[in-house]
């Protein structure tokens, strides 16, 4: 492996800082990526490159695919491997990157700052006995995924490049390895917190809040410590109502999972409702349901009191008064989400403003739909036409019975049809990574290195509300089909 400067760094727009390296060293480690034997580019995000002020042209040249296997390390890195801690599954546990490097911060040309994080790319202090290594199907499905929450407007870290080692990584067989070059506002965990908690260090706790804050929080520096856990607290209870709005289940929202920047993270066992039903799991190790569907909004809040319990000893000096703010704010969560919720459920049916039962508007529509077992974006899809304004789009008793409703709902307000369908064909995607479609590309790709598959569904699910005349990515997987089950830790 080489860490000289490229040739020509301000040809590829590298211009990397390092704030989170000042924090106290209990925060990282020291990391060096693992020498590839052979690096070969396999997927490249252009659009993101130029965000981030990047060059795609120089970074798509053959002798700099070793920069995203971290063979060649981009001028001004400074690799390490992150610290935190966890509760996975509801148990606590000491964690930090075992499989993942930080280069650096990348600052775009409009001031903005993006971790450029190397998934995949072998052992760190952190990697407690695992080999720290990736396999090409699980990168290029973190890829896809976070591309397609990009595309529907929900907050996530996305995807710069995958790239092949030209090695292989062994877990239930033997499979080509790779790595992902992951771009986040930060990785900066609710495990982060919880690591300088336990090891009873204060003053890194409060370096490690007031960092944050001033990365993520602007007009919160000097706000207090508990202000700053309200906005915490305000940002993921936005994250889980989008993601609940897209039928979309995280799979395994541990604290070392949950983001401050308010950012989807970790793209392991997640998955889309294709039928609704808000017990849904799929997982292959979620035997409770612990990160069902319909959990994320408890567990979410559940994360956030362990936030809070980290928190203590900046909340208030006197310990009993700051378990006391932290239940009164933890109290706000539920009405802070089902607000946001709501707000964009409304949106989903059209309305613009707001009436007192529109709560139960919306229950209606979704006890129907689990009931009559019907496709979750299918159906919002289904009423977002100016036929569906008009008719019941279902030739049920029931849904005639909603719609009734619906539309007397719709005619209390000031817009017109071409406004409401306009609201809602912005808000259903008529394409979401169908779980089967997502399986059949990456099957292709990893098991006979054909792209084609893997690059079609990309284009579909990066123009999500697109009316392309395509069916192939908008109809839920054939009857008779298994039940789909996702796994961790691939």
């Amino acid at each position: 492996m080489s860490a000289d400067p490229l040739e020509s760094p301000t040809a590829a727009g590298w211009n990397l800082d390092h704030s989170y390296s000042r924090l106290p060293g209990l925060f990282f480690r020291k990391a060096a990526p693992a020498p590839a034997k052979n690096s070969g580019l396999v997927v490249f995000n252009d659009a993101l490159a130029v965000s981030l002020g990047l060059n795609p042209e120089t970074l798509q040249q053959p002798d700099q695919a070793a920069l995203f296997t971290g063979n060649l390390l981009p001028p001004g890195a400074n690799p390490i491997a992150q610290a935190y801690a966890g509760h996975q599954f509801g148990h606590f546990t000491t964690l930090g990157d075992g499989r993942a490097i930080l280069l650096g911060e990348q600052l775009t040309p409009d001031g903005r700052r993006f971790d450029i994080q190397l998934k995949g790319s072998g052992r760190t202090a952190f990697s407690r006995g695992g080999d720290g290594l990736a396999a090409l199907g699980p990168m290029l499905r973190e890829y896809l995924i976070s591309e397609a929450m990009h595309a529907l407007g929900i907050p996530t870290t996305r995807s710069l490049a995958v790239a092949t080692t030209g090695e292989s990584v062994f877990r239930n067989e033997e499979l080509p390895g790779a790595v992902l070059t992951r771009v986040a506002a930060s990785h900066i965990r609710v495990g982060t917190f919880q690591w300088a908690a336990a090891h009873e260090d204060r003053a890194a706790l409060e370096a490690l809040a007031d960092h944050t804050r001033r990365r993520h929080f602007p007009g919160f520096e000097e706000a207090s410590h508990l202000d700053f856990f309200h906005a915490v607290m305000e940002r993921q209870a936005s994250l889980v109502a989008k993601w609940l709005q897209v039928g979309f289940i995280h799979g395994v929202m541990n604290t070392d999972n949950m983001a401050l920047s308010g950012e989807t993270i970790d793209y392991g066992p997640c998955a889309f409702l294709d039928r609704y039903d808000p017990t849904a799991v799929f997982s292959s190790i979620d035997h409770a349901g612990r990160y069902a569907y319909s959990a994320q909004p408890p567990i979410a809040r559940w994360n956030l009191a362990r936030l809070a319990e980290a928190m203590i000893p900046l909340l208030h000096e006197d310990g009993k008064k700051a378990v006391e703010l932290a239940n009164e704010a933890l109290h706000q969560f539920e009405g802070i989400f089902q607000n946001h919720w709501l707000d964009g459920m409304r949106t989903k049916l059209g309305l613009s403003n707001e009436e007192a039962d529109d709560r139960v508007l919306v229950q209606q529509l979704l006890d129907w739909m689990h009931q009559s077992k019907q496709d979750f974006t299918g159906t919002f899809r289904s009423l977002s036409t100016e036929a569906a304004l008009d008719q019941p789009a279902f030739p049920d008793a029931a849904f005639a019975a909603w719609h009734a409703a619906w539309k007397a709902r719709l005619s209390r307000q000031a817009d017109g049809p071409a406004e409401i369908l306009y609201r809602m064909q912005s808000h259903n995607p008529r394409v979401i990574p169908r779980n089967h479609k997502v399986e059949e590309a990456l099957n292709t790709a990893t098991q006979h290195g054909d792209l084609s598959a893997f690059n079609k569904l990309l284009a579909a699910i990066t123009q999500p509300f697109a009316e392309t005349g395509d069916d192939e990515f908008t109809a839920p997987p054939p009857a008779g089909s298994p039940r789909y089950q996702t796994f961790c830790g691939t």
